[in-house]
């Protein structure tokens, strides 16, 4: 019984992760966002990057075969994210790192 608890309170946790992360991800790439990306002055191909990134990796973790390769993807997009905000002295990381621990339980366990 426990297990099928795990399993479902995962399941649930990777559509939201994916739902969430994708629809920020999608209203981060688009022309709008450039103004407040550009603030810290980093090159728009980086907004670009990071953000077509996680769009794959929420594609990637909304399909249950692949699921697992979406998790590990939008973990390193969110710790190069990580980076990009650190340098650039964003220390208001908080909502990455929850969101790179929820893509690590749904790759480990999955």
């Amino acid at each position: 019984m426990a297990l099928v608890k795990t399993r479902i309170g995962l399941t649930v946790l990777q559509c939201a992760l994916g739902a969430v992360i994708l629809i920020e991800a999608v209203l981060f790439v688009l022309p709008g966002a450039a103004h407040d990306f550009a603030r810290p002055h980093t090159p728009d191909f980086i907004r670009l990057f990071l953000g077509g990134g996680e769009i794959l990796g929420c594609i990637l973790l909304l399909i249950p075969r692949t699921a697992i390769r979406g998790a590990w993807l939008l973990l390193a997009i969110f710790i190069m994210a990580m980076f990009v905000h650190l340098l650039h002295g964003a220390y208001n990381v908080g909502n990455l790192v929850i969101y790179a621990a929820a893509a690590i339980a749904i790759a480990m366990g999955k």
